[in-house]
């Protein structure tokens, strides 16, 4: 198998950040948490018999990547693009515009929402838009699939004057932002969400999943993605 695999270290990190654009007059800069990260692999890279598939997400995606990778085996190439950055960090949309500008896809399953909880879930609709315009303008001919964000084993209870922790409430506030936006686009929505509320035994973590969680999610996304792939 033909791997390109790439996990950007911390020293990359700040000089790429360095090259993003400057941030639009309608929200601050993006804050950065305490460590930022990157894994970018591409399976395949000079095979183009099958379709390419990539994932957008965070760590939650890259546990499942492996998995939905043998549920697509033989039926398209799957890639992803995991990141820690927030979803009005410039760096982001770099990191996508690079990764779609070398590789044709044919369907990318994207999420953003487990980050950046020093910024309000105003900066989070404000941001949105962008995202998704950066991925429909590098890969205009890809179909696409937004995947809600997973909620946590325990969700905190904070005062309304500490907003910097994740809570399953802001992750709905999230997820409503989305929803409403792919329900305008009419882009479908792969819920990961639902299925693993009210189940902290698939947890391995407060935010992280188990092997069976992990399958439940890969299975799932991988269904998803069957359904666009498919003529």
């Amino acid at each position: 198998m033909n791997t390109l695999k790439l996990i950007l270290p911390l020293a990359f990190i700040t000089g790429f950040a360095s090259l993003a654009v400057a941030q639009p007059a309608d929200y601050p800069p993006s804050a950065r948490e305490s460590i930022e990260w990157r894994d970018i692999w591409i399976s395949h890279a000079n095979e183009t018999n099958l379709p390419r598939v990539l994932l957008i997400g965070d760590s939650i995606t890259r546990a499942y990547y492996p998995e939905v990778e043998k549920h697509l085996e033989g039926k398209a190439y799957v890639g992803r693009l995991a990141s820690s950055d927030f979803i009005s960090d410039p760096a982001l949309l770099k990191q996508i515009e690079m990764v779609l500008g070398e590789y044709k896809f044919d369907v990318i399953h994207f999420n953003n929402g487990m980050h950046g909880w020093q910024h309000s879930e105003k900066e989070y609709e404000q941001a949105f838009p962008k995202l998704l315009k950066t991925i429909q303008k590098c890969a205009p001919k890809a179909k696409l699939i937004w995947a809600s964000t997973t909620p946590l084993k325990v969700s905190p209870t904070l005062p309304p004057d500490n907003q910097t922790q994740a809570t399953d409430e802001r992750i709905a506030a999230r997820n409503a932002t989305a929803l409403k936006v792919m329900q305008t686009k009419g882009i479908p929505m792969d819920d990961l969400n639902t299925p693993m509320r009210g189940h902290p035994e698939l947890h391995s973590d407060n935010v992280h999943f188990n092997d069976q969680g992990v399958a439940l999610q890969a299975a799932q996304v991988a269904a998803h993605i069957e359904k666009q792939l498919k003529p």
